[in-house]
């Protein structure tokens, strides 16, 4: 159980940003014992993985806080941000069965996969789609700070997956909560701009 919600929870970071579970599944895999990769997903902690996910995050920060720029990004991340949770949850999971001799998902490990490209795949589709209509209601100004409060919450849901892993559930829940009413709160500001720009015109 503990597993599997590490995994969802690293999965739902990669929804927000492909790179950052990455790259702190692979830190404390290499550095501490914390987490002792399988030999199949070595390759996760190695130097070229660590170092290309770390170049690659540097411009998915970088792009995703520049308006327009962001939405582009987001269509990469269509393909990227689900086969980094996929692969994520399928790595810790398969860690934590050397350790637990859970059969089902040691005999299944595509189940880990399959788990982790659904969760990343939901988390980015509401991040494409809040991401558009809070740019629309903000003129721009808003792609940074929703940015970086993503990334930040894909750093925390990652490090707490990991540590603690059993608040998973509730942080899923808040970011659910959270982005519905982001997305809620844009529609509506949008819809009083409209509104205003219509009846100057009008």
């Amino acid at each position: 159980m503990l597993a599997a919600l590490t995994g969802a929870g690293l999965s739902a970071a990669a929804g927000l940003n492909a790179y950052i579970p990455f790259l702190i599944v692979a830190l404390v895999s290499r550095f501490t014992d914390f987490i002792n990769l399988p030999a199949q997903y070595a390759w996760i902690e190695s130097d070229w993985a660590i170092g290309g996910a770390a170049v690659l995050l540097v411009g998915e920060v970088v792009f995703d806080k520049i308006p327009v720029v962001d939405h582009i990004n987001d269509a990469v991340g269509t393909f990227i941000r689900p086969a980094s949770g996929g692969l994520i949850f399928a790595a810790t999971q398969a860690a934590e069965d050397l350790e637990q001799n859970s059969s089902l998902m040691a005999d299944n490990p595509w189940i880990g996969v399959v788990l982790g490209i659904i969760t990343a795949g939901v988390v980015h589709t509401g991040k494409a789609v809040t991401r558009p209509v809070v740019n629309a209601s903000t003129l721009g100004v808003g792609a940074p700070l929703v940015s970086t409060a993503e990334d930040t919450a894909s750093v925390g849901l990652s490090i707490v997956a990991i540590f603690f892993p059993i608040i998973v559930i509730f942080l899923l829940l808040l970011m659910l909560w959270g982005g519905i009413a982001l997305w809620r709160s844009a529609r509506r500001r949008r819809r009083e701009r409209e509104q205003a720009v219509g009846a100057y015109y009008g």
